[in-house]
């Protein structure tokens, strides 16, 4: 396999989105889609992402059948800068796979992971930076509502990873094996109202004949401050697998730092059909610690602290005088 050499990488619960930083109040997950935001999740935080998931597959032209169920994770962690974020992405798949070809059906049980990779994303280019520009308006809750063009302008980031995949493996295509790279573009816009929509652009497993190319579109929707619906459509194409898929759910934010979800998805072909249901949760662990602001003239925000101190300086200093007057 060839050594990667290039680099190219929901905002469920954001309307507005932080400014000079990746990290956010409340836990920021890719739950419950199957995208990647263009926003990292902070430096100090380590988070984790997972999910159980059936599997429900029926192929009628080679008349076939797959049951079982799966199990997915993410754990991410904000390192050094606020755009930069790295993670550890696995899907694992446990099922039992039917051929009704012969006159007695015939059953072979599988299992194996589906997917296991290491990367890290960093954002290029965010367009919220302008604190003016991320102020809401306190007069007009329609203003605040109100589509504006900027917003159009999505954030942008680059992924690259490696991806770890096992010998005779029955989920992947049969020269896929050992290291191969990956890599994506992810961008992000968060719309007034609580609209976020996230597209990502995939080459995975690149220097293989059956690397694939896939796009995941997802808009979510946050009505209230623990509720989040969402659509997703991803489309994958290879030689050895393509296919349309649609996912449809919802999050609820049961406190800042975790969040349960669930969803189903299905296609619209019998090559195979799929229809699956899956349930997840989001946690963090938040050690983010914000950095101090030096603006040039040693002001750092500190002002009762100095305070304290002069006071403190004063008093010594008139003890001092006290004791010459006594």
């Amino acid at each position: 396999m060839q050594t990667l050499k290039s680099f190219f990488s929901l905002l469920i619960l954001l309307s507005f989105s932080s400014v000079y930083a990746q990290y956010t109040e409340v836990i920021n997950s890719n739950r419950p889609g199957v995208s990647k935001s263009a926003f990292s999740v902070g430096t100090g935080v380590v988070q984790l992402e997972a999910g159980a998931f059936t599997v429900n597959e029926e192929h009628v032209p080679l008349n076939y059948e797959v049951n079982g169920f799966g199990l997915d994770f993410a754990i991410r962690y904000g390192l050094l800068f606020e755009e930069l974020e790295l993670s550890l992405d696995g899907v694992y798949q446990n099922d039992t796979f039917t051929n009704n070809n012969a006159v007695i059906p015939t059953e072979n049980s599988r299992s194996n992971m589906k997917n296991f990779t290491l990367g890290a994303k960093y954002l290029i280019y965010d367009p919220y930076k302008n604190a003016e520009e991320a102020k809401p308006n306190l007069y007009s809750y329609h203003a605040n509502r109100k589509f504006q063009w900027k917003s159009l302008i999505p954030a942008v980031s680059i992924y690259a990873g490696a991806n770890f995949d096992t010998k005779n493996n029955p989920y992947t295509a049969p020269d896929v094996e050992g290291v191969s790279p990956k890599i994506m573009v992810a961008t992000q816009n968060n719309f007034n109202g609580g609209w976020v929509f996230v597209m990502n652009l995939i080459k995975d497993r690149i220097g293989s004949e059956f690397s694939d190319f896939q796009y995941i579109l997802t808009l979510t929707h946050s009505f209230t401050p623990q509720w989040v619906i969402f659509g997703e459509a991803q489309g994958i194409k290879s030689d050895f697998y393509a296919d349309n898929i649609f996912r449809f759910g919802g999050a609820y934010l049961w406190t800042r730092d975790f969040q349960l979800d669930a969803n189903i998805a299905f296609n619209t072909k019998d090559t195979p059909s799929v229809f699956n249901i899956a349930f997840g949760a989001s946690y963090r662990l938040d050690f983010h610690q914000d950095k101090k602001i030096d603006n040039g003239n040693g002001n750092d925000g500190n002002f009762k602290k100095k305070r304290k101190k002069k006071k403190k300086k004063k008093e010594e200093k008139v003890k001092v005088l006290d004791g010459f007057d006594n």
